[in-house]
């Protein structure tokens, strides 16, 4: 699943080609929308809120859309071919200059414009939001103190923009064991710092990295490292699956930096 700076981009790229312009035609390849034609309107922005994407189109609607494990958006110009299969489009917005298409979103919804919250108003401060506030993810962190840690960082609901990869690597990084409590991070407010300060750094590039190196094989302390040597102390990295059946997770650690 995208991080919420892949998301962050993709939103960025979306709103320089399409607000302002109009809308010459739209194809939404989804059941609950097939006969809705917003043909006409103008895009107004395109914005990220954690991991989801919010397209004000006119002044009624937002699209509401979710990349969930598969998903991207691709820009086109009008002649261009796309790159994936035209069966994994579920939305086509088009412009004189540009055609917008969403694959294999994993979620497509069209929301009235002051019903947004009822897409995103249940999520903790935003990363890289506007409204980001650590002393409030610090304080949603604590109010789930029993949770394991990576748990408790994917849940969108304490801070907004955490996907797997910044998890492993926020644990990694707080010393503590991914299945530990949260009450055993000795440090929130700076684990919190922290997570924004990677977010922010890896927002305008494609290429993420949490060590500092962007060199092959350098990027990450753990993640999707499993059974190489730890960049730190030279232990193997392991791996298990972990959280609900149906919803698991790869989880990476460190048994020696990350003792449980």
């Amino acid at each position: 699943m995208p991080e919420g700076d892949t998301v962050w981009r993709t939103a960025q790229s979306l709103d320089r080609a399409l607000s302002g312009a109009v809308l010459e035609a739209t194809d939404f390849r989804v059941p609950e929308l097939a006969t809705v034609d917003l043909s006409g309107r103008v895009v107004r922005r395109t914005l990220a809120r954690g991991k989801h994407l919010l397209t004000r189109i006119g002044d009624e609607h937002t699209l509401h859309t979710h990349l969930k494990m598969e998903g991207s958006w691709h820009l086109y110009r009008p002649a261009s071919r796309w790159r994936r299969p035209a069966h994994e489009a579920r939305v086509v917005l088009r412009t004189a200059d540009w055609h917008a298409v969403g694959f294999s979103l994993g979620v497509v919804e069209l929301l009235a414009r002051d019903d947004e919250d009822s897409a995103v108003g249940h999520l903790g401060p935003d990363l890289l939001g506007p409204d980001w506030d650590p002393a409030e993810a610090v304080r949603r962190l604590r109010s789930v103190s029993d949770r394991p840690l990576v748990e408790a960082l994917l849940d969108q609901r304490n801070l907004a923009g955490i996907g797997n990869l910044y998890a492993n690597e926020l644990c990694f990084l707080a010393g503590s064991h991914p299945r530990s409590p949260v009450s055993g991070v000795g440090d929130l407010d700076r684990l919190v710092t922290r997570a924004a300060a990677l977010l922010q750094a890896n927002k305008e590039r494609v290429e993420q990295a949490t060590t500092g190196d962007l060199r092959r094989g350098k990027q990450n302390w753990v993640y999707r490292r499993d059974r190489q040597a730890c960049l730190r102390c030279g232990t193997r990295i392991r791996v298990a699956m972990t959280g609900e059946p149906g919803r698991e997770r790869a989880t990476y650690w460190c048994p020696a930096c990350q003792p449980g």
